[in-house]
């Protein structure tokens, strides 16, 4: 895998096409190229959505995740056996989750303007789907814009906004005000707080803007005030209250439909149909933009020396085999020059990262080992921050973790 060094060549376009090269200072750190110089490198065609081929992946998902919720209405409850039963139920949720991610991820797409070149289009497809998924779509749009506009920034950023030494000697309710260097080792302590991570991390982000920098907020407000529900929330614009209002719309009719649905077949039925497949969507969605921004390899940056490249460099993209590619739709293989350019679709997106990673060298990251085994060590090992002198202004992942 490749990793960030102090030896990196920098290149910038001539007016003839070829690459102009020019070492780097050790002492300045690794040197990154101009966004233009990054766009030049990849074809044009790559920026330009198929509005009937993004449709096409939208009837494909929304066809699967169909037939499997008939498919488990119809035949599941006619097992007699309790115990396969329960085996289905759970091969069920498991395989609904996965579909029901590539349908969030499309409407991710659709937030991003990649899913075709009419705006309100992608708003009606992501509003759609994302509200099916109780997901508050354009809440979450203006958040993670945010985030991509200032992924890596150590007081801006939206998302997986790393602790300091510092930040890890103040008590939290999430340690029970004890001293985490106490218990933060223990495997069942380490298990107990990844699988609170993964079960209720997005909620707790919906809710409270939990992992969020400290100046990503518009305005100062309380703790309770920073919720992607409330229009008047301190983490939107006042000229953004409306379309919160509309998310909130959104998932009052998906929620009045479940109820709807919970009259005829009963509130275990739709527990199992929708309920469990829902916690997977969002076990996954956490997995996944966790892991794309914290690994010990790639940086952070402090508020002076961040850049819109530097920070969109600082993820990584990794290998999740077949589910990643053709279920997620690339989006675990492909986050590089997704958070560089997000409104190239994901369908053209492996060809634009092949286009710049010889222009990007070792500042291109990715990891192939096992992605589950990934998300047990890089949270249990990445704790914490701390300067690299090795890159004046950026922050690397501390090694002695206490």
């Amino acid at each position: 895998m490749a990793t960030t060094t102090t030896t990196v060549v920098t290149r910038s376009r001539k007016a003839n096409g070829e690459a102009k090269l020019a070492p780097t200072k050790l002492a300045d750190g690794p040197q990154y190229p101009d966004i233009q110089t990054i766009r030049d490198a990849i074809p044009a065609h790559c920026f330009v959505p198929s509005t009937w081929q993004s449709m096409g992946y939208v009837v494909r998902d929304v066809a699967m995740a169909a037939a499997l919720g008939w498919a488990a209405l119809t035949f599941i409850p006619q097992i007699e056996s309790s115990l396969w039963r329960t085996a289905a139920w759970i091969a069920y949720g498991y395989v609904q989750g996965l579909v029901c991610t590539g349908i969030w991820i499309l409407a991710h797409e659709a937030g991003h303007g990649a899913f075709s070149v009419h705006r309100r289009l992608n708003d009606v497809v992501g509003w759609t789907l994302h509200s099916a998924l109780m997901v508050p779509y354009f809440s979450w749009k203006f958040s993670h814009h945010r985030h991509h506009r200032f992924t890596g920034h150590m007081e801006k950023d939206m998302a997986f906004v790393p602790h300091t030494k510092a930040d890890r000697e103040k008590r939290r309710l999430a340690d029970l005000y004890l001293d985490r260097e106490l218990f933060e080792d223990v495997p069942v302590v380490q298990l107990a707080k990844l699988l609170l991570h993964q079960l209720a991390g997005w909620q707790m982000y919906l809710l409270f803007n939990v992992s969020a920098g400290r100046d990503s907020q518009q305005r100062e407000a309380s703790w309770w005030r920073v919720s992607h529900f409330e229009p008047t929330s301190a983490v939107f614009r006042p000229s953004e209250a409306v379309y919160i209002a509309l998310s909130d719309l959104g998932l009052a009719i998906v929620g009045g439909l479940l109820y709807l649905a919970s009259t005829v077949v009963g509130w275990k039925m739709v527990f199992l149909v929708y309920g469990v497949p829902y916690f997977w969507v969002h076990h996954w969605l956490i997995a996944i933009t966790y892991l794309h921004h914290t690994h010990p390899e790639v940086h952070h940056f402090e508020a002076d020396s961040w850049t819109f490249v530097k920070g969109a460099l600082a993820t990584v993209d990794r290998d999740f085999g077949f589910v990643g590619k053709h279920i997620f739709h690339g989006i675990i293989d492909t986050h590089v020059v997704h958070h560089l350019f997000p409104r190239i679709p994901f369908y053209k997106a492996e060809e634009a990262t092949e286009a710049i990673k010889p222009l990007l060298g070792d500042l291109y990251h990715r990891d192939d080992r096992s992605f589950i085994g990934q998300l047990w060590s890089t949270f249990t090992q990445c704790k914490y921050v701390e300067s690299d002198p090795a890159a004046p202004g950026a922050l690397k992942w501390a090694e002695n973790r206490k």
